[in-house]
């Protein structure tokens, strides 16, 4: 139970977070927007370019996917012998 609230609570910040740059990158041009949208290194080259205004969605995104992975391994069964 834990396990899959962590998930789905990471799943939604992960989801909120991206959101978020998505709709920065859009402020800033119809271009970056496009660009983060659907090319991946574009994402990266933009976050770098643009820290002050997109550190809080990137933060939101990487806690997200820290509660994702604890979630995971906290549900993964020990391996037995």
């Amino acid at each position: 139970m834990l396990t899959a609230v962590l998930m789905l609570v990471g799943g939604v910040l992960l989801l909120v977070g991206c959101v978020m740059f998505i709709i920065n990158a859009f402020k800033v041009s119809l271009l970056w927007g496009l660009g983060v949208l659907f090319l991946a290194p574009i994402g990266l080259v933009f976050l770098v370019k643009n820290w002050r205004e997109n550190k809080k969605s990137f933060f939101i995104q990487l806690a997200g996917a820290a509660l994702v992975v604890v979630g995971v391994v906290l549900g993964h069964p020990a391996p037995t012998q």
